[in-house]
Parts: structure tokens; C-alpha cells; sequence
């Protein structure tokens, strides 16, 4: 199967960090080599990756596997449809996922980017469970509209997802099994990527809220378009029940792809802040009230998707870095040193 041979093991002593890396990252491996390979997360015993890949003979991305060490991945999704935002149930027997597979098999339409960047919001993503071999498929959302961005707490009983089911793209939650389904956020404008801290006592997210009536209705336009334009996207912080909700990042780039340290005070995330207008993401590390700064990656590349394991030991992200070909993006795990 190509995307096996795509996925090979790494077996390479090449260096793939900068000097400035080197202060928290500590025996960088590349896990995955070829095609496009993004949103790598832990299990809870800290053993096993589950992602999302495209590549060669996978024409849209499809959910799997792998030890969190390194090895042969494996599929886990059936193939049918597009899939995103997998995530492991704490006992690690089921997984959680998104796909467009109720709207038919093929994968949906790319987005027109002579709109400029703008990224496809699939009305038809619905989110699952399933075994991790991918049998059992069990369906938690029927809405109409958007229904992703799925994580879920470290005792399994509250899954937070991003739906568009009343109309604008806000974060909600619901109980494990689909059931008492409760929006979180009201403010016009996207609110989604949400994760859990480790004690499911708070919310950490992005949020990129219309400034004035004129970028409103760009925003309005574009959302009835199954679209949104990444620009101005903050990460925010709120209590698991939507309460006290701040603003942690006030630079006014694109910051996305938040996830907090166990200490459950940092939060991990990415940013251009350093060329905002630009694709060069960086990893950078703050505290829960925006102060304590710190950049964590510096490569001319993107870097994007980072998770800590529940020990705070590892740290696994997708990046642009030691590319064979332009624009692949692998997984990279790495020790990590405070």
C-alpha cells in the first residue's frame, strides 16, 4: 500500500533541530516521511500517535496509528469521505474522529484559493467514534452544518467540539455518548481548535472575532460559502461550563493549534508572530494570563499541531522541516527539557 511505504520508519542520524531549538528539544525523531501528516496526538498512557495523512494514492486525508516512538502506521479510518481531528478515548480502546463520509465517498471539493488563503469549512463533517481498528463505527453528531474539532477529557466523559449548527462557528459540549449538548460560545466570529486541560476544569482555544461591520459581513459571506479567511486568530482560555472566558495572546497574528502543558498553567501553541503575513509558524510557550513568553521552535519552516504527553516528557508536532519534496509535512517528537 503506498501510504506504508510513504510512512517508512526513521532510520536517520540527520540533525533537525537550530542551535536555538536545542533549549527545550532534546532527541528530535521523524516519525512519518512523505505526503502531508498533521494533527499527531497521544494517547493517554502516552504509547501510541493517532493522525491524519494524505499522500500518494490517498487522495484526502485518511485517520491512523502508530507507536509513539516510531513503526508501520496503520489505517484506522475505512477511506470513505475526508477525515480530520482524531483523538484517543482515555482507556485508549476507542478513538474519535470527523469525517464527510455521510455525504458520500468521494473527497469533498478543494476550496477555491483564488479567494486568497481561506480554509473549507464541510458542512457534511459529522463527528464519530470507532474502535481502534476502525470497526464499530458509531456516529455522535446529525446536525446540519460543521461538526469537528473534537476532544475529549481525561476522565471520558465530556467531549468539546466546534459545530456550526446554529449558525456561526462556536464551541460546544456534549456528554461522551453524543447526549446534553451545550454551546460554550455566543460572539459572531470562529471559535474553535478546543483542548481540554488535564483536569477538565478548563478550555483552552482560537478565536478570530470580526473587528468592525465591514470584516462582520466579509466573514458572513464567506461562512455561507462553507469558508473562513484565517488572519486576526487569538487563543482564549474559559472555564469548562463557558464561564470567564480571557483573551491569553494579543499580537494580532495568527495564533492556532493551542494545547496545554500538564502543569495546566502553559499553554503550547502556533503563531507567525514573528513574520505575521507569512506561512513560517512557529511553537511558542505562555502562560494562562498571556505573560512568560517563549518561542520554542526557530526553522525556516512550518511548524504547527503541538501535543505534550500526559507526563510532560515528549512533545509531538508536525512540521514543514527536512521536507523531500515542497510541501510535505511530517510528525516529530522530541524529549523535552525545561
Amino acid at each position: 500500500m503506498a501510504v506504508l511505504t510513504a510512512l517508512r520508519v526513521a532510520g536517520q542520524e540527520k540533525k533537525l533541530t537550530t542551535p536555538e531549538e536545542d533549549r527545550h528539544l532534546k532527541n528530535v525523531k521523524q516519525l512519518t516521511f512523505g505526503g502531508e501528516n498533521a494533527e499527531a496526538y497521544f494517547s493517554a498512557d502516552n504509547k501510541w500517535l493517532i493522525f491524519q495523512h494524505a499522500g500518494e494514492g490517498v487522495p484526502c486525508d485518511r485517520i491512523y496509528m502508530m507507536p509513539a516512538s516510531g513503526g508501520k502506521p496503520r489505517q484506522v479510518s475505512d477511506g470513505r469521505g475526508k477525515t480530520t481531528c482524531s483523538y484517543f478515548f482515555p482507556k485508549g480502546d476507542r478513538v474519535l474522529f470527523s469525517s464527510t463520509e455521510g455525504a458520500g465517498p468521494e473527497c469533498p471539493p478543494r476550496p477555491d484559493r483564488s479567494r486568497g488563503y481561506v480554509w473549507p469549512v464541510y458542512g457534511s463533517y459529522e463527528i464519530y467514534t470507532a474502535r481502534r481498528n476502525g470497526k464499530r463505527l458509531k456516529k455522535l453528531t446529525d446536525s446540519p452544518g460543521y461538526d469537528a474539532e473534537a476532544t475529549i477529557t481525561r476522565d471520558g466523559k465530556h467531549i468539546v467540539f466546534t459545530s456550526m449548527r446554529d449558525g456561526d462557528l462556536d464551541i460546544y459540549t456534549m456528554d461522551a455518548n453524543g447526549k446534553n449538548v451545550k454551546r460554550l460560545t455566543q460572539e459572531l466570529g470562529y471559535d474553535g481548535g478546543p483542548f481540554w486541560s488535564a483536569d477538565g476544569k478548563k478550555i483552552v482555544y482560537r478565536a478570530q472575532h470580526p473587528a468592525n461591520a465591514l470584516y462582520a459581513q466579509q466573514y458572513r459571506n464567506l461562512l455561507k460559502q462553507g469558508l473562513i479567511k484565517p488572519g486576526n486568530l487569538e487563543i482564549w482560555v474559559m472555564k469548562a461550563d463557558g464561564s470567564g472566558k480571557h483573551q491569553v495572546t494579543h499580537n494580532r497574528a495568527s495564533n492556532f493549534a493551542p494545547f496545554w502543558h500538564p502543569d495546566g498553567k502553559r499553554i503550547i501553541f502556533a503563531s507567525n508572530m514573528a513574520k505575521p503575513d507569512s506561512m513560517e509558524f512557529d511553537l511558542y510557550m505562555v502562560k494562562e494570563d498571556g505573560s512568560g513568553l517563549e518561542r520554542v521552535t526557530n526553522h525556516r519552516a512550518f511548524d504547527g499541531f503541538p501535543m505534550f504527553s500526559s507526563d510532560g516528557k515528549k512533545l509531538v508536532w508536525s512540521s514543514n522541516r527536512n521536507q523531500a519534496k515542497p510541501h510535505e509535512t511530517n510528525i516529530f517528537v522530541a524529549d523535552w527539557k525545561e
